[in-house]
């Protein structure tokens, strides 16, 4: 097996996981045992949960690792249903005749370390019978690719045929590519960055000192309060902050400008605007099915990537990927904006130049030009010969 990163005792591959034993993207769960972390100390009894659709090949190489963004999770296509709160969320990119064809292809999307559908976090029992909660320890990029690794054991699968993932996917595909260069065979890095900015760790801090600053969230010991007097105000505000940065300022103009939200004045009355009740919109979603501690632990872990640290700087690390690349930009993005991603793609041996997406929607049309994506894991894949399924 190649080698990965040590996470504890070494377990064999789980058997029975897949789709023969249930339907494409039904959520599974993996228990890792110990994860190790980078900032020092240890999380127990670690459970991964993920979903798949299409099969294992027996020569286990055509497996795909499919990374979610900051708020995203395991279900990446499919209805919303039990176990999923929301419908798929890169409808389009994944499914049988679609770029990542599941006749062909094998993709296994897990639900990050940290995160709050399934897979261990702040909201997770621990090993004294009460959530983590304010106890749950820093988490890094690193620590959610070390956790990805393990599961990657797990399963079985010692070599992706392909990682991809956007922001902070992106983020931890890119680390993956870095940590563990002979486990990535090709690799595509969507609208991320090598390391952090300081703009970008401002854009954060906003977000966390909201949720902190509301009475409700108390720490991070709010799991025993009563309904509806968690931080959701806090974790609103984070939303309308971040939803902000997700979207071009030309796009914002455009679709709603100065135009008041039908059928209120905020002139004087109290009313809104149309952008306000679109901003509130996408908050009252988000505090519906998202953990405010998840929300803040994969915040700071964004804040913390910098695939450089401890490797001799950005370039250096870079160096170290062996995996076909290709990295690609939205010309809109003002969060991680074009030379951050070109910055990628001229720091990876074999990553050519940056592909530019040219679109209204800025960061968040890693996730909407699904067209466009597909033409890039196209070329990525398209000569790619495998044993049968």
């Amino acid at each position: 097996m190649t080698a990965a990163i040590a996470v504890g005792p070494a377990t064999p591959p789980v058997t029975g996981a897949w789709p023969e034993d249930g339907h494409p993207g039904d959520r599974r769960f993996l228990d890792l045992g110990e994860v190790r972390l980078e900032a020092g100390g240890v999380l127990p009894r670690v459970r991964v949960a993920y979903e798949t659709w299409g099969r294992l090949s027996p020569a286990r190489d055509n497996a795909v690792l499919l990374l979610h963004a900051l708020t995203g999770d395991s279900h990446v296509v499919g209805p919303a249903g039990p176990g999923h709160p929301t419908p798929g969320w890169w409808e389009g990119l994944v499914g049988p005749g679609r770029p990542i064809d599941t006749r062909t292809w094998f993709v296994v999307a897990p639900n990050v370390l940290g995160g709050c559908q399934g897979t261990t976090g702040p909201a997770s029992t621990a090993p004294d019978g009460r959530p983590w909660g304010s106890r749950f320890p820093f988490l890094t990029i690193r620590d959610l690719v070390r956790a990805e690794a393990a599961f990657a054991d797990r399963l079985g699968v010692d070599r992706w045929a392909l990682v991809l993932g956007g922001s902070m996917g992106g983020m931890r595909a890119l680390e993956w590519a870095v940590t563990c260069p002979g486990r990535v065979e090709r690799l595509l890095v969507l609208a991320a960055c090598a390391a952090a900015t300081g703009d970008q760790i401002a854009w954060c801090a906003s977000q966390l000192a909201a949720v902190r600053a509301d009475p409700g969230f108390r720490g991070g010991d709010y799991y025993d309060a009563a309904p509806g007097t968690g931080p959701h105000l806090g974790l609103g505000v984070a939303r309308r902050i971040a939803h902000t940065t997700y979207r071009a300022a030309d796009e914002l103009n455009l679709r709603f400008g100065r135009k008041s939200q039908t059928g209120e004045n905020p002139l004087g009355d109290g009313g809104r605007y149309a952008v306000e009740s679109y901003l509130d919109h996408h908050a009252d979603k988000l505090v519906h099915r998202f953990d405010a501690n998840s929300y803040v632990v994969l915040t700071e872990a964004m804040n913390s990537h910098d695939v450089g640290r401890g490797r001799g700087g950005v370039a250096n690390a870079l160096c170290r990927v062996t995996a076909r690349s290709a990295v690609v930009a939205v010309d809109s993005d003002r969060l991680y904006p074009v030379e951050l991603n070109r910055e990628i793609a001229a720091g990876i041996p074999d990553a050519g130049s940056v592909r530019v997406i040219s679109s209204p929607f800025g960061h968040d049309a890693f996730l909407i030009e699904t067209e466009a994506v597909g033409s890039v894991v196209d070329d990525l894949l398209g000569d790619r010969v495998l044993s049968r399924p």
